[in-house]
């Protein structure tokens, strides 16, 4: 789509507001909107956002970072191929674009998550290589008691067809409204929890992926709400409730100039489980980079509540064949299309983390295992955390951090992670991060809880 069909559409579509969106390092989906009379030139131009905005976090307050203060700013500047009609808007529909951030000598500004994601994809395609990716989305409905206070919008079972009776009104408008803004949908359940959704999207190119997390998000949420309804998207929202993740899939392909254009680079017939060489020096160099990567995958305190053993939502830095407590997962193939079926799933993944930043982080890690052959070593053929401490020794299996803090601390010492983010945006993440984390120092677990329902 160029400018030209965007402002047809906006135009056709009696659009008033287009919001120039952006996912920054707390997490947060936010924006500032354009009114469509001045489109054509805020599309050229960007919106004047300040420097700041990079030290915000997401418990509204402002890091203490040199440079992302009150002076200065950048330009958000939209990606027409992004702009979709938002039609659960009242009245008549806004619209949104997500927003690269752009300095004003006109160079991607140094703390964009976007902007690292695409320098991610152009190391990846300076190996003849591309990435196509999806995310599983797991997020519960909730509504307000008598009281005030939220709790699940019903009580259906796991995978029952009763739950899916239940919230068949708003998923039904959820998934017109997807469908009609060009995601595809492959599958939808109920999951653990009480009002617990599980919604999986079509695999697109790694940068298309990570905006259709922020899109699929705020759609969930916009249409959530023309129902009074609370879509949260938390890692953790009630203590005693099971956790809600994002679980990151992605598969590895030839680029046009490479030796295998239409070659799925994971897959070797040949190999246990049709994992080729190249997919297993992959996972080696993710799990070899998991604690510090976990820092922007689960990026929010409320996150390692989540991340807990025999939980299914992978406490180790195990990998296995269809081992939903590994941290990372080679789902089995499906029938007829097994070799282009072959992908991976990074299971210590939620909303709250950055999907640009996590997804960014898993290119990286993965060139270094393939970069240096970094094998994997045994998968995980049982839950990992059955292993006795010896047997999880023998095989290099360690506990992935147990607290944001445990995890920004790894970020700090992975000189591969650090490299990949660049000073501007590792420095800005770490603040960030910290801020939340002495903010929440003193609250209790409930405390931190209720903070993040809302949030995501």
């Amino acid at each position: 789509m160029n400018i030209q069909d965007v402002l047809t559409l906006a135009l056709q579509n009696k659009v008033r507001l287009v919001r120039f969106q952006y996912c920054d390092t707390g997490g947060i989906i936010r924006a500032k909107a354009a009114h469509a009379h001045s489109l054509a030139d805020r599309i050229e131009t960007g919106i004047g956002h300040s420097v700041a905005l990079s030290a915000w976090t997401g418990v509204e307050t402002l890091a203490d970072i040199e440079g992302m203060g009150p002076v200065g700013e950048y330009r958000l500047v939209p990606d027409p191929e992004t702009f979709t009609l938002l039609p659960y808007v009242p009245a008549r529909p806004d619209a949104s674009m997500m927003c690269d951030m752009i300095a004003l000598d006109k160079q991607p500004w140094g703390a964009c998550p976007r902007s690292f994601l695409k320098r991610m994809i152009a190391r990846l395609d300076s190996q003849g290589m591309r990435m196509e990716s999806s995310v599983e989305h797991e997020f519960y409905f909730a509504r307000r008691d008598d009281n005030g206070a939220y709790v699940p919008a019903d009580y259906a079972l796991t995978y029952s067809t009763t739950g899916l009776d239940e919230r068949a009104d708003v998923m039904s408008a959820i998934l017109d409204t997807l469908e009609a803004q060009g995601i595809s949908i492959e599958l939808f359940h109920t999951e653990l929890g009480p009002s617990q959704q599980e919604l999986s999207i079509h695999h697109a190119d790694v940068l298309r992926a990570a905006d259709h997390v922020c899109l699929v998000r705020e759609t969930i949420r916009g249409v959530a709400h023309t129902f009074g309804l609370l879509a949260t998207f938390a890692p953790k929202p009630w203590l005693d409730q099971a956790g809600s993740g994002a679980h990151i899939h992605w598969s590895l392909w030839g680029t046009e100039e490479s030796e295998y254009p239409a070659k799925n680079l994971l897959s070797d017939a040949s190999q246990p489980g049709g994992l080729s060489e190249t997919g297993r020096y992959f996972i080696g160099g993710v799990l070899k980079h998991i604690r510090g990567l976990v820092a922007l995958s689960c990026g929010s305190v409320n996150s390692y509540s989540r991340l807990q053993p025999h939980h299914w939502s992978s406490a180790y830095s195990a990998w296995g064949f269809d081992n939903r407590e590994a941290a990372v997962r080679v789902p089995s193939l499906q029938w007829g299309r097994e070799t282009q079926s072959t992908n991976l799933e990074l299971k210590c993944a939620d909303h709250s983390g950055n999907p640009y930043l996590a997804m960014g982080a898993i290119i990286a890690a993965g060139l270094d295992g393939i970069t240096n052959r970094i094998q994997p070593g045994e998968p995980a053929a049982i839950d990992p955390g059955n292993y006795s401490e010896e047997e999880r020794n023998r095989r290099g299996i360690v506990r992935l951090p147990t607290s944001l803090d445990e995890a920004l601390g790894e970020l700090e010492r992975d000189e591969v992670l650090l490299e990949a983010l660049g000073s501007s945006l590792a420095t800005s993440y770490l603040a960030v991060k910290r801020n939340e984390i002495e903010y929440f120092r003193d609250k209790s677990a409930q405390e931190i809880v209720d903070q993040h329902f809302y949030k995501y």
